[in-house]
Order: C-alpha cells, then structure tokens, then sequence
C-alpha cells in the first residue's frame, strides 16, 4: 500500500517550515536513510531522510512552499509493484476540510460558553436575511445566523477563516450597511489596503488595528514576515504577557576584567603566518561569570512549568546573536565547566554556524538562562524580554568611561550597567539581587572564577 511522507517535526516547538529543496524526483527509488529534502524551520536548514524505501510515486508540496505545516503529507511513497495512479492528490483538500471543521467547532462552544448573553441581547428591530449577490458565500452556519440576526450582508465581509471562510468573528466585527469590499488577497500576494473602521464599531480585546488603516499604500513598502520573524513575534509576545517580569539592574567596573583580557591575549601562542591561537573578547568573560554565578545562586538557573520548578544542574548558557534576518540564542551547553578559550571559539562557531542556518535544534532550543549583550553598539543599558523555557535573561550594555567615587574621591573607571529580567515566578527580587552581586565580584575580580 501507499505511504504518504509526512512533513517532519524537526525540532520539539516545530509547527511549520519552509520545503527549501528536493533531493529525489517522482519515480526515484529510496531507502532508508536516503535524504529526501531539506526543510527550513525559523532557525535552521535540516536535511530530512527516508524511513521507509520504496519509489517516489508523487511530489505533494512543490519546491520552496513555504508555511508547511508538520505532518501534511508532502509525497506518496509507492511499494514494489504499485502504480503511480495508486498516489491520489487529496491532502491539500483533506487539510482544508479538518481546519474548516476545527474552525466550525470552535465557533459552536464559544456560543454554547455564551447562551445568558445571547439570551439577554435585544433582538434586532428587523432582521434582514444575509445576500450574496449572486455568488457563493463561504461562512461558517454560526456566521450566517449572527449575520441574520445583525442585517448584515455577507458578501461585503472578507472571512478570515480557512480559505477565506467567514466566521463568527468576522461578523461579530462588522457594521451592519457596509459596502462589499474586495476579495482577500491569495496567500503571496501584497494585502490590499484596509479602510478604517467606522467609528463605534467593535473591536475585539486584545486584537490591535491593522496598522495599514493608518497609512496611504503610497507611503510604505510592505515586506512580508519570512518564519523567523513570526517566530519571534509569537514567543517572545506571548513571553510578554504571560511571564510576570521582573527588572534589577546593577553596575560594574571592567578595569580589573580588561586588563586581565589584555594579558591573556597578549601570551596566546602564534600558529601559522603568526595568527593568535586564541583572541578573547569581553563577551567571554561574561559567559563564564555568568554560569560560575548561576552554580552559586541556583534559583536563578531554573524554569517554571504548572506543577513544579525545574532547577538544573547544568549552566547551558544562551548567547543572543543579532543576524541580517533576525534573532537567534545558540546555547554554550554546560558552561560552568569550560575555560574562557574554549568558551571563545565555542561561540565564534555557533554564531558562524547560525548565520549559514546551519544549527541543529539541540543548538539552539532550550538552555537555562541567556545573555542580551548590545553594548558593542554603545547602548548604556536595555531591558531584554525573558525566553522561555529560561527564568531570566540578563541585558548587557557599553563599558563606559564614567566618574566613580572610591574612597571619598572622584576617579575614572569604565563601567558596564546590566540589567537581569527574571520570571516573578520562579525567582523573588532579592534572589535577583542575590545573583547579580555574586556575578559583579566574579567579572570585576576575575580571579574569583578560578576558586
């Protein structure tokens, strides 16, 4: 019998990647451990093998489709002795269906949730039946009932559902007597501009206008989310609002820290055409202090979950890595057990890696705590928004020469402001404040590291 080749989970928080290319056509034999394709996920280019063997009997999702979602058949493997007529190209029309269904369902229990509302709503002084103006209206029943009830005409409402479908939402939304407006734009195609809305019409809570209501097409460009960018907005919005943050700053002089850099790359060997075998950065230094202080302040080095706190054992220590197409924390596993130079050519290669995304999952997924360093740009000091599953990341700002008083007297030192956001779950203020005394001893005594 046919077995349909599934779209991969290539990592534990993958719901949809990029097809980037095939490496077998229809009719190709494969076995086990062939490589089919590669996949592009948010963060990384994977190759995907066969599981199965057999022959290639047809390609469902075509080169470059982006917005996979994982396990929607993308190709039908054949048996020995089957045709490729056996291969039937139903998926696509499957998925539409079970996400129309879903979406249906959905919209039935919020109205079942919601019957002494509904009982108490004034009943519409004349309800007008939806049109459509002579052409096929796809709403949900639900949508066409509220529609009904409210006077408002279908086919002046672009749906938001699969396919275009109008859905309860949308209704809801609508102001009775609008305009039919144009048709959504197809998936890959510029979004037409949005009118604004009528004054006293509904907006939903906690859903912000689109911002082209506010702008003349002529006056932007747009340029469309790529997966990394809607990664981010989803896991760092929902970090947002549901993660209590909780904000501590300190600062700390870097003298002792930059001369101790300067002689420990000053005595790194030279290998060939007298090129440095190592050449430290202060970014170094911080990794380490940071997971020497995580092993002494331990509640800092935990996450939250419903049922318990997860303390680890390990300080795997996520580095924030600025790239041309947007963000990644590759992660220094295990840090508190490694030197300052494997730490540096650690790093060097993960960010290499990053920018070609060329990071397996274990790279870049999980940790226990990261790191925001932005003061190679000359920002003093910044707030950085908590990434779960971590219960605090720390932003890093400029050393900066600053007048300091030391022992009565006005001296110069240069200075470097941090701040550490925690999760006012896992970790009280004082256990902030806690931690970030202990890594202040450790980056302005470096030596300290070495007790």
């Amino acid at each position: 019998m046919t077995t349909q080749i599934l779209m991969p989970a290539l990592s534990p928080t993958m719901e949809e990647g990029k097809l980037a290319k095939w490496h077998v056509k229809e009719g190709d034999e494969v076995k086990s451990g062939d490589i089919l394709a590669e996949i592009e996920t948010d963060k990384a280019t994977m190759e995907f093998e066969a599981v199965d063997e057999g022959r290639i009997g047809k390609i469902l999702v075509a080169e470059g489709a982006e917005g996979v979602k994982v396990n929607t058949p993308i190709a039908v493997l054949l048996e020995e002795g089957e045709d490729a007529s056996a291969a039937a190209d139903i998926p696509a029309a499957m998925n539409d269906i079970k996400a129309a269904v879903a979406a249906e369902t959905k919209e039935v229990k919020q109205a079942q949730a919601e019957p002494a509302a509904a009982a108490s709503a004034p009943a519409p002084a004349a309800a007008t039946p939806a049109v459509n103006h002579g052409e096929r209206v796809f709403a949900s029943p639900l949508a066409k009932r509220i529609a009904a009830q409210k006077g408002i005409d279908l086919a002046a409402l672009a749906g938001s559902g699969p396919r275009g479908r109008i859905v309860k939402a949308d209704v809801e939304q609508a102001v009775p007597g609008a305009k039919p407006t144009a048709a959504a734009p197809a998936a890959g195609k510029a979004a037409a501009p949005v009118s604004p809305p009528a004054a006293g019409a509904p907006v939903a809570i906690g859903a912000l206008p689109d911002a082209r209501i506010y702008f003349k097409p002529e006056d932007y460009e747009e340029v469309p989310h790529d997966g990394m960018r809607k990664s981010i907005a989803k896991r760092l919005t929902a970090a947002k609002s549901l993660v209590p943050h909780i904000y501590v700053n300190m600062d700390i002089k870097l003298d002792a820290l930059l001369a101790a850099r300067e002689k420990l790359n000053a005595a790194a060997p030279k290998g060939k055409d007298k090129i440095p075998a190592y050449k430290l950065s202060v970014n170094d230094f911080i990794i380490k202090a940071v997971a020497m202080a995580l092993k002494k302040v331990p509640e800092i080095n935990a996450s939250w979950t419903d049922t318990a706190v997860l303390r680890h054992k390990h300080a795997d220590v996520g580095v924030a890595v600025a790239l041309d197409f947007g963000l990644i924390t590759p992660i220094v596993a295990k840090a508190e057990e490694k030197g300052l130079v494997e730490i540096s050519n650690e790093v060097k290669s993960l960010v290499e890696r990053a920018k070609g995304k060329k990071l397996k999952p274990s790279e870049y997924e999980g940790g226990s705590f990261a790191i925001s360093n932005m003061g190679m740009f000359g920002v003093s000091s910044f707030s950085a928004i908590i990434n779960p599953p971590h219960a605090a990341i720390l932003a890093v700002g400029a050393g900066e020469q600053r007048p300091v008083v030391v022992g009565g007297k006005i001296e110069i030192a240069t200075v470097m402001t941090v701040t550490l956001s925690v999760d006012h779950r896992v970790v009280d203020g004082a256990a902030g404040a806690k931690y970030l005394q202990v890594l202040k001893q450790f980056l302005e005594e470096p030596a300290a590291m070495l007790l």
